[in-house]
């Protein structure tokens, strides 16, 4: 179990990381904390946005919509990789996932199917909404998809976790398909690889 890092100290883990980020308006005090608790944190959720556009999907991030307010994650990763910052605290990432998937993230172990939604995941997980329709056809640049592990790597590394602490939605809440269009697996070797480095 880990308390949250500060906004200062997770602006720092992603730029230690070589990131290009970018501080999009008062980030560090935009949150739904009056919601419920933040923490303790866990892991690192990956999600695609299904938006194309890196303005549009930014905005829509930082402030949601009338059935989800935002922000929508914590950091919004887009095509060319750049990370955008757009809440820090709960936001409506995750929603309520698996608790059996929780346990096998904190144990750092192999994850089980994801067969129920009874565990809230925004007190739980960093989020990051990767720019991209999810329909399996729309490209991941590679400067998105080093983004993306980098942008893991950091958070994992600020708390002294490995790549198994990251997850995909599709791997939290049944009937979630992101991200569509590369394998979590893999992404988690990749983080693994960084880390060692």
């Amino acid at each position: 179990m880990a308390p949250p890092m500060s906004a200062s100290g997770f602006l720092d883990a992603l730029r230690a990381e070589g990131l290009a980020v970018v501080e999009v308006g008062d980030w560090r005090n935009h949150n739904r904390n009056h919601k419920g608790p933040w923490g303790p944190v866990h892991g690192v959720m990956i999600h695609h946005t299904v938006t194309s556009g890196s303005a549009h999907t930014v905005q829509l991030c930082r402030d949601g919509h009338t059935a989800l307010p935002g922000p929508l994650c914590h950091g919004v990763i887009t095509k060319d990789g750049s990370v955008h910052l757009v809440g820090y605290g709960r936001a409506n990432h995750a929603g309520l996932g698996d608790d059996e998937v929780l346990r096998a993230v904190i144990a750092e172990q192999g994850l089980p199917s994801d067969n129920e939604a009874n565990t809230d995941g925004n007190r739980h997980f960093y989020g990051f909404e990767c720019e991209n329709l999810g329909d399996g056809e729309d490209p991941w640049p590679a400067a998105q998809l080093d983004a993306i592990v980098r942008a893991a790597a950091g958070v994992c590394r600020a708390h002294g976790w490995s790549g198994r602490s990251v997850i995909g939605h599709l791997e939290w809440q049944p009937g979630k398909v992101d991200p569509r269009g590369f394998g979590m697996d893999r992404l988690r070797e990749r983080v693994a690889e960084r880390l060692k480095g």
